[in-house]
C-alpha cells in the first residue's frame, strides 16, 4: 500500500523545479544592468515533469547505467529565454517581471510543501498516529 506514494515524488519534483526557477530569477536580477544579457526562465513544470516510467530499465546497483549520477534533469537543460522588450544596451531584464516570477516560484514551492504536509498527515492518520 505504501510502496507507491508517488505524490511525495511529485511534490519533491515541484519543489526542486521552484528552487531552480528561483535560482534563474536571481541570476536575471543580478544581471539586470549587464549589457546584452537576455532574461531567462525555466520551462513550466507541466512541460518538464516526467514521472518514472515502468517500462524503462532501472539501475540495480551503484555504477549501473550511471546510477551514481543525478537522476533529475539539471536546471540548465530546462532554461529558456524569456521574450520581452530590450533596453538600448540589449538587456531584456525587467525587475517588475522578475518580481512577479519570483512570487510564482514561491507559490509553487509553498504548494509543494502543502501537498507534502497534507499527504504526510493522511499517511499518519492511516497508521493510527496523529
Amino acid at each position: 500500500m505504501f510502496d507507491k506514494l508517488t505524490i511525495f515524488a511529485k511534490a519533491n519534483d515541484l519543489a526542486l523545479h521552484a528552487a531552480a526557477r528561483q535560482s534563474v530569477i536571481a541570476q536575471n536580477v543580478a544581471n539586470a544592468d549587464t549589457p546584452g544579457y537576455r532574461a531567462r526562465d525555466v520551462a513550466p513544470f507541466a512541460e518538464t515533469y516526467q514521472p518514472d516510467r515502468t517500462d524503462q530499465m532501472r539501475a540495480t546497483r551503484s555504477g549501473h547505467f550511471g546510477a551514481g549520477l543525478a537522476t533529475t534533469p539539471v536546471a540548465e537543460d530546462n532554461v529558456v529565454y524569456r521574450a520581452g522588450a530590450t533596453s538600448p544596451n540589449g538587456n531584456s531584464v525587467s525587475l517588475e517581471t522578475e518580481m512577479m516570477m519570483a512570487a510564482e516560484a514561491k507559490r509553487d514551492h509553498d504548494m509543494a510543501l502543502a501537498v507534502y504536509k497534507s499527504t504526510l498527515g493522511i499517511v499518519r492518520s492511516s497508521l493510527g498516529r496523529r
